[in-house]
């Protein structure tokens, strides 16, 4: 099982901050002249995404890894590691997030309003992103994002967080618990190289912290899987007027 966890965490610490940089720069420039570039894009992430999960859930089958512990379990309220205030600001912040998203995605679909508002946030947004050539255009392309951010909700938070804060715990024992939150999320932080250092790195982390303190609290990923998903799913949102400009 030790091998296994240092074998993934090398494979995280290279795949995704590395290779997965390059692969961007590529995509870059082919999407200029491919159309298709988009959906194979989205295809490749997400096999990426399922290579170390599914070695982590053999991991599960074949050594003494528990579903338990890396957060494949009932929900249950822990405020042993972190203390109740943390936990408990951290259960709060996470449920006003999700409010706040559910709120987006239901006004988009049945006010015409919040709708004109998010597309109007959405094409000033596609003028400054670096990333925004990355982002669902097309029916078919945002059709295949759904199962992007389906993908992202369950792989990334099993890697991220179910499995590697149990493995660093394991590996690194007389680490303290915040050090091993930031330590997993800036491993998660430069996942998202490709997105830019200030954008991908430092922000992701930043979201990875918040995330990481919404697991222990909950001692589940299940919720997080939920509003990960959500948080990926909103981006293909709100652009109607970049769709015109494209077709």
């Amino acid at each position: 099982m030790v091998i296994g966890f240092w074998v993934l965490l090398v494979f995280l610490l290279v795949y995704e901050p590395i290779i997965g940089y390059f692969d961007f720069q590529k995509f870059l420039k082919k999407v200029v002249i491919d159309d298709g570039a988009r959906v194979r894009y989205y295809v490749n992430s997400i096999i990426g995404l399922w290579m170390p999960t599914l070695f982590i859930l053999l991991l599960i089958l074949f050594t003494d890894l528990t579903m338990g512990q890396i957060g494949l379990s009932i929900p249950n309220i822990n405020t042993e590691l972190l203390g109740p205030w943390v936990t408990y600001v951290g259960l709060g912040l996470g449920s006003l997030s999700l409010l706040f998203i559910l709120y987006y995605i239901l006004g988009y679909h049945f006010s015409e309003k919040m709708k004109k508002q998010l597309t109007d946030k959405k094409t000033k947004e596609w003028e400054n992103s670096s990333i925004s050539v990355m982002l669902p255009v097309s029916k078919k392309e945002k059709k295949l994002w759904n199962y992007v951010s389906l993908t992202a909700g369950i792989t990334e938070e099993i890697i991220y967080r179910g499995f590697l804060i149990y493995a660093l715990t394991y590996l690194f024992p007389e680490l303290s618990i915040w050090v091993v939150i930031v330590v997993a999320s800036l491993i998660f932080g430069l996942a998202h190289t490709y997105q830019g250092f200030i954008v991908g790195v430092t922000r992701t982390a930043i979201v990875g912290v918040i995330f990481s303190i919404l697991y222990i609290g909950l001692d589940s990923i299940l919720p997080l899987i939920l509003l990960h998903f959500l948080l990926d799913y909103i981006v293909k949102l709100g652009d109607e007027n970049k769709q015109a400009q494209d077709s």
